[in-house]
C-alpha cells in the first residue's frame, strides 16, 4: 500500500504514555520528530497528550482522539514489563480481545535465542483482535495499526523505525508552504498590523516570534499557507509594513 496525496487537510494527534516522561525520569524526544516528520509528510499535527501508565487515561484519551484527528499516534508502554499497559487499553478501547498473536509470536520466536522467549517477552506478542503489524527493524517487537490509531515503542530509535515503516500506509494533504520575514523591530511594533495583514489573507497562518540578543529586540515573522500565490502575497504585504514601520 502506498501513501495517498490528498486536496484535504490530514490531522493527527499523539499520544505520549508513560508516567517516566510525566516525572521528568525520562526526557521526550518524540515529539519533536513526529511533529517535523508529519509535517514534511503533509499532516497536520493537531495535538500532542502526555498520560500516566493508568488504564482510565490512556482509554479515555485514546477514544477522545481517535473520533477527532484522521490520524492517531501512541508511543510507549508496548514493552514486556508489568506497567507496560497500553495494548490492553487499546484492546479495550475498542471493545475487542486481546491475544497472543501468531504473527508477532513468529516474529519474536525466530529473534530470540531457543528457550528466551520467555512469558515477559510474550507480553509483546499480544496484540488487539483485527490489528495489523507495525514492522521493527530495530529490536523486531512489533507495534500495531488498529483502524486509524497506530501504536508505537516509546523508545526513540524504535518509534522512528515504526514511522517510517507507516509513513507510505498514510493518507496525506498538501504539503504546509513557509516563509520567514525579518524585523529588526520589537514584537509590538508590528503586532497590529499583522493582525490586519491576517486579517486580509485569511487562508494564511502568521506567527511572531520575538528574539532578545544583547538587550537589543527582534522579531521573525513566520507566514505560511498550502497555496504558493497567497503565501507571497500575504509575504509581500508583511515585507512592505516592516520596511514602512522600520522607515
Amino acid at each position: 500500500m502506498t501513501g495517498q496525496k490528498t486536496h484535504n487537510v490530514v490531522t493527527a494527534a499523539f499520544l505520549v504514555i508513560g508516567d517516566e516522561i510525566l516525572s521528568g525520569r525520562t526526557k521526550d524526544k518524540n515529539i519533536g520528530f513526529l511533529a517535523d516528520y508529519l509535517t514534511s509528510l503533509g499532516i497536520d499535527l493537531k495535538e500532542v497528550r502526555i498520560v500516566p501508565d493508568e488504564k482510565p487515561e490512556i482509554v479515555a484519551a485514546v477514544n477522545s482522539l481517535r473520533n477527532r484527528y484522521g490520524y492517531v499516534f501512541t508511543s510507549g508502554g508496548i514493552g514486556p514489563t508489568h506497567d507496560d499497559i497500553t495494548a490492553e487499553c487499546i484492546a479495550e478501547a475498542f471493545g475487542v480481545p486481546l491475544n497472543l498473536d501468531s504473527r508477532a509470536v513468529a516474529i519474536l520466536e525466530t529473534h530470540y535465542p531457543p528457550g528466551q522467549f520467555t512469558p515477559a517477552r510474550q507480553r509483546m506478542a499480544r496484540i488487539p483482535e483485527g490489528a495489523e503489524l507495525i514492522e521493527n527493524k530495530v529490536s523486531k517487537a512489533p507495534g500495531f495499526r488498529i483502524c486509524n490509531v497506530h501504536v508505537m515503542a516509546g523508545v526513540p530509535s524504535i518509534m522512528q523505525a515504526m514511522m517510517d515503516a507507516i509513513a507510505p500506509t498514510l493518507k496525506t494533504g498538501t504539503k504546509m508552504l513557509s516563509e520567514t520575514v525579518a524585523a529588526d523591530m520589537p514584537e509590538s511594533r508590528i503586532a497590529e498590523r499583522l493582525a490586519a495583514i491576517q486579517d486580509a489573507h485569511p487562508h494564511t497562518l502568521i506567527g511572531s516570534y520575538p528574539r532578545a540578543t544583547d538587550g537589543k529586540f527582534t522579531t521573525q515573522i513566520v507566514i505560511r499557507s498550502r497555496d504558493e500565490a497567497i503565501l507571497q502575497a500575504a509575504v509581500k504585504d508583511v515585507a512592505e509594513a516592516v520596511a514602512e514601520i522600520a522607515g
